[in-house]
């Protein structure tokens, strides 16, 4: 095995590789090479470490030493003094957005600093599209153990006691929903993934996907050993090429491997998965429509009962998870359930991943125990609002979500606590807004896109946002009309309460 002085890990994340990361590693390469470095200095590809708007990011190990923004003209230099000379260069490091102070280790940084990993456990670690990286972190243990020492039963009591919740929105328990899938009556069974992702600044399961596919292929495993399933499918939409790239080669490599495919582990138990591309539409991220979207018809959400567990895919008993909730399945199962639920409240159990975006200093992907506190989000670890602006709101849940103003900044994030606020936890999404935000313009953003991703099915969502979109166009030209905002209420209350998909 060959030892290296230095590591230097370069994120290849869909940010990064937008702001050319793909030229700075280039010029890394030459430039070691240049200098006869090759063998003593290793350069890995990881996924998105989570500071997004930074990009390129790269962090020089033993050090840890974390450099942002980078060109591949700063890479001669920057090799010259950090690795030849030992003199980490300080232009290219973080500076925190108050104290305007330089924080050299990546560990220092309280964007870093303060979150509690479990499902972006490997991001910006290893490099995604090598198998043996994964599997050095302990992967494909957890498969192992459930396939070889556990029954159905054994792991979705597990499941159940560890309280992980579906983090695609519902917030359904996860064993809950296994337990009903394994009981349903039916040979045929199918395990999903919903990786369609489709809210306005949500990018949680397209990183998760880029930087640790391996993570979701492994939790799918164990969850079909759970139900009793053999073929599963990931649901990923086509404008995730990256995400669509490393899933192919981590399936390939676990197919090679014997991860996948027949009798995994000599366990005499078959499960394997293939990838469905979506063409980009909104509703597509509901269940029913997502399977209806896998069947090759046009993807429109059915009324439920039956639900998915009993009659789902094909009409056959299905489970739909989304890309967090299979990848804190692993480390549920390797660590146990009182390991998971020892973080986050009483009812929302563990942890939960956010796309912190807008007017916010650290624009980024952070993960956080359930229970922190917005404030602590949006000060400590997103770094405050830009210009020394003011807080006004965040928005939460997408555009079936709502927003939260200054007078809740200390709301706990927790399932219950979010939609006491007349918010919904959703996916993952948290649109920060400053005082310069007109929330008008802001409704106005997220019912045009709702109008626009209506299927069509349902009257009120077909013509009910069109309506309540016409009126909010007339107020922001400045001809609002007594009774509109009693009118916007009716129309939005009988939108929710009549559409399937609301």
């Amino acid at each position: 095995m060959k030892i290296f002085r230095s590591h230097m890990l370069i994120c290849a994340g869909t940010g990064c590789v937008s702001s050319n990361s793909l030229k700075v590693r280039e010029a890394i390469q030459q430039e070691l090479i240049r200098r006869g470095l090759q063998d003593e200095v290793q350069v890995v590809t990881t996924g998105c470490n989570g500071f997004c708007a930074v990009g390129p990011v790269m962090v020089i190990y033993p050090e840890g030493i974390f450099y942002q923004k980078l060109t591949p003209e700063d890479i001669p230099f920057l090799i010259e003094e950090h690795i030849l000379k030992g003199r980490p260069v300080q232009k290219l490091m973080y500076k925190e957005p108050v104290k305007k102070e330089l924080v050299p280790r990546m560990q220092d940084i309280n964007f870093f600093g303060l979150q509690v990993l479990r499902a972006l456990r490997n991001r910006g670690i290893i490099d995604a599209e090598k198998i043996d990286e994964y599997i050095a972190r302990d992967g494909y243990a957890a498969m192992g153990k459930a396939l070889l020492s556990m029954t159905s039963e054994e792991i979705i009591s597990e499941m159940k006691e560890s309280g992980l919740r579906g983090r695609g929105g519902a917030g359904f328990p996860t064993g809950l929903k296994w337990e009903f899938c394994a009981k349903a009556k039916g040979d045929i069974k199918y395990a999903l993934c919903n990786g369609d992702e489709g809210d306005p600044g949500a990018f949680m399961d397209r990183s998760i996907l880029e930087a640790d596919p391996h993570a979701v292929l492994e939790g799918m495993v164990i969850a079909a050993r759970a139900i009793g399933s053999h073929q599963g499918y990931i649901y990923v939409r086509a404008e995730y090429p990256l995400a669509v790239q490393r899933l192919n080669i981590a399936i390939e490599q676990a197919r090679e491997y014997g991860l996948l495919g027949k009798n995994i582990l000599d366990s005499g138990f078959d499960f394997d998965v293939e990838i469905y591309q979506g063409a980009g539409a909104f509703v597509c991220g509901e269940e029913t429509a997502l399977m209806i979207s896998i069947e090759g018809r046009r993807g429109m959400p059915r009324p439920r009962p039956p639900f998915p567990a009993y009659q789902g895919l094909w009409r056959k008993p299905t489970i739909l998870n989304n890309v967090e909730t299979y990848a804190n399945v692993p480390q549920i199962i390797l660590n146990g359930a009182k390991w998971y639920n020892a973080l986050g409240t009483e009812r929302s159990k563990g942890t939960k991943v956010f796309a912190v975006t807008g007017a916010i200093n650290n624009i980024g992907l952070v993960e956080v125990p359930m229970g922190t506190s917005l404030r602590t989000i949006i000060y400590d670890i997103g770094g405050g609002i830009p210009n020394k602006r003011k807080f006004k709101a965040v928005q939460m849940g997408g555009p079936s979500g709502g927003c939260i103003p200054d007078s809740l900044l200390d709301t706990p994030v927790d399932y219950e606590s979010i939609t006491k606020t007349g918010a919904i936890m959703g996916s993952g999404g948290m649109v920060v807004m400053d005082e310069t935000t007109c929330m008008v313009e802001m409704a106005k953003f997220f019912l045009r896109f709702t109008q626009d991703e209506s299927c069509g099915k349902c009257t009120f969502c077909r013509i009910g946002t069109k309506r309540m979109l016409e009126i909010l166009e007339r107020i922001t030209d400045g001809k609002g009309q007594e009774g509109d905002n009693e009118l916007l209420e009716d129309l939005a209350d009988k939108n929710r309460n009549n559409s399937i998909f609301a």
